[in-house]
């Protein structure tokens, strides 16, 4: 055997298997999805989305006040969030947060934009609505908006909307630049009531073939968001792309779904697979991690 083919001697023991990551999972990486309901006084299980639940303001200091003193830092937020990005700033006032920006969750059909006679989306009154949302949310305190509509035009309007409304050097803007059509937002969907009520909206997301369109995706939105776990060579791609920037993914809640229902059928161990499928985003080149085992990842990191 030559010399330079031999490897193990270099990850033979868990501190020096450590060493060979460029990075490793920190407590700093994890942003936490929840979802707010209307009602202040609510706690409700959703069940696609197993230990996951909607919660109303009023519950939200009893909920996250222990995962702060564990070491969350960020958290994103879907549904109506005013209040709760008001409510987080008084009673965590380091806490980082983010709101999600779209229409899905608030229109009868369950699309993400306004519609003309003939049925097709209206890109650019869309996007001007969508980026009156983002600037209302920096208004109430969001120190991040996340537009994840996947609207032509998007992004310019937000930054100006955020520029003029006098919040350019406050609120970051962090575009889901990548976002795939795929099988895997179900649960998602059921959490944030958003499933549209006709058709599909996948002519606003990149086929999940397409990576050359991800790239231009990627181009025209630097700051970018990946979504959905099957596309690692996208993720690796947009930090060719974007080496200075932050890269976020989104675990979305389809694989995290499978994760624990594989552990719950004892295919794998649930803390060995999440670790598994977190840190291969972060090879790929992802700083920031939107999951839905960061509670369990507080604490894993501690042990």
């Amino acid at each position: 055997m030559d010399i330079s083919s031999v490897l193990q001697g270099g990850y033979q023991h868990p501190l020096s298997r450590s060493w060979q990551a460029q990075r490793s999972l920190t407590k700093s990486m994890l942003m936490y999805p929840i979802f707010i309901t209307d009602d202040p006084d609510a706690c409700v299980e959703i069940p696609s989305l197993p230990g996951q639940c909607r919660w109303g303001v009023n519950r939200l200091e009893g909920f996250l006040g222990p995962l702060v003193k564990k070491g969350l830092k960020s958290v994103i937020l879907f549904g109506p969030v005013i209040s709760a990005v008001r409510k987080l700033r008084t009673l965590f006032p380091t806490l980082y947060i983010a709101c999600d920006v779209c229409l899905c969750e608030y229109t009868s059909h369950g699309h993400c934009g306004v519609f003309r006679a003939d049925g097709s989306i209206d890109t650019e009154p869309s996007a001007a609505r969508i980026a009156e949302v983002a600037l209302a949310y920096a208004q109430a305190g969001a120190h991040c908006v996340a537009p994840s509509d996947m609207m032509d035009g998007r992004i310019k309007a937000i930054k100006r909307a955020l520029i003029d409304g006098g919040f350019g050097n406050q609120c970051t803007l962090m575009s889901y630049s990548a976002k795939f059509a795929s099988a895997l937002y179900g649960p998602f969907r059921d959490a944030a009531g958003s499933a549209p009520s006709f058709g599909d909206r996948k002519m606003l997301s990149v086929a999940t073939h397409g990576e050359g369109l991800a790239r231009r995706a990627i181009r025209g939105a630097i700051s970018s968001c990946e979504t959905s776990p099957a596309i690692l060579d996208v993720i690796q791609d947009a930090k060719e792309l974007a080496p200075d920037h932050p890269l976020a993914c989104y675990q979305v809640s389809g694989e995290y779904a499978m994760v624990v229902a594989g552990a719950r059928a004892g295919v794998y161990d649930l803390r060995t697979m999440a670790f598994e499928t977190v840190e291969s985003m972060i090879r790929a080149g992802c700083t920031l991690i939107l999951t839905y085992f960061t509670p369990a990842f507080l604490d894993w990191l501690d042990e």
